[in-house]
């Protein structure tokens, strides 16, 4: 399955701004979000696979995706398009022997060494971070900055098939997508940016309008 990371929506319970979670992530999606995952790293199994029921009837009819974070049980007993894992997660191997050839399956990456190690041939896609400091997540490693994001992408990318998808995620704002953008990477993927807005529609659809403008600079196209 082609993975669009242009904005990259992740919805946490614990980070929703008041909002009912499948709302949410329905909101973003029609604001521009090409892509959705749910965190939740203190719901029970069965809140999380409730939560993510419902989401994913939210976003019937979209085409957008929904994976879930590190949980592939989760993820297969709500039957959704796939996972994110970390590096301390479930192996990749193992994520994509469970849930089928078909399944989206991303990985964190945050080393030099995770980009010229990660196992390329069995992912969709993966994320690195993080590019700036974050609320949403403790991080005891420093911010790695756009120039450090984009050194991690410069050695993924010879490793990648062609059209591999590598996205940035942490602290990133309208204020500085198109900086990331801009230094190479296919979208970015935010938590508060949008879930903390009081109209997570318009903030996706800004932050959506950022990131493909600065998609057809990096083009070649005009502004």
């Amino acid at each position: 399955m082609k993975v669009d990371l242009r904005l990259y929506a992740l919805v946490d319970p614990e980070h929703t701004g008041g909002h009912d979670i499948a709302a949410l992530a329905a909101a973003v999606v029609k604001g521009g979000a090409t892509l959705v995952q749910l965190r939740d790293k203190k719901g029970s199994t069965r809140e999380m696979i409730a939560r993510a029921r419902a989401i994913h009837a939210a976003l019937k009819g979209t085409g957008v995706p929904l994976l879930i974070n590190d949980r592939v049980d989760v993820a297969l007993a709500a039957g959704v398009e796939g996972v994110h894992i970390g590096w301390d997660d479930m192996a990749a191997d193992d994520a994509r022997r469970l849930l089928g050839k078909g399944a989206i399956i991303g990985l964190s990456i945050n080393s030099a060494e995770r980009a010229r190690t990660a196992p390329i041939e069995l992912l969709d896609y993966v994320c690195i971070g993080g590019v700036f400091a974050t609320t949403s997540k403790d991080n005891p490693n420093p911010p790695q900055g756009v120039a450090g994001v984009c050194a991690f992408a410069d050695i993924i990318r010879p490793r990648a098939p062609k059209g591999f998808p590598v996205g940035a995620i942490a602290g990133i704002t309208a204020a500085n997508a198109g900086e990331v953008i801009a230094g190479g990477l296919d979208g970015v993927a935010v938590i508060t940016a949008l879930s903390l807005k009081p109209d997570p529609e318009a903030a996706a659809r800004e932050l959506r309008g950022i990131v493909d403008r600065s998609l057809k600079v990096g083009a070649g196209a005009p502004a």
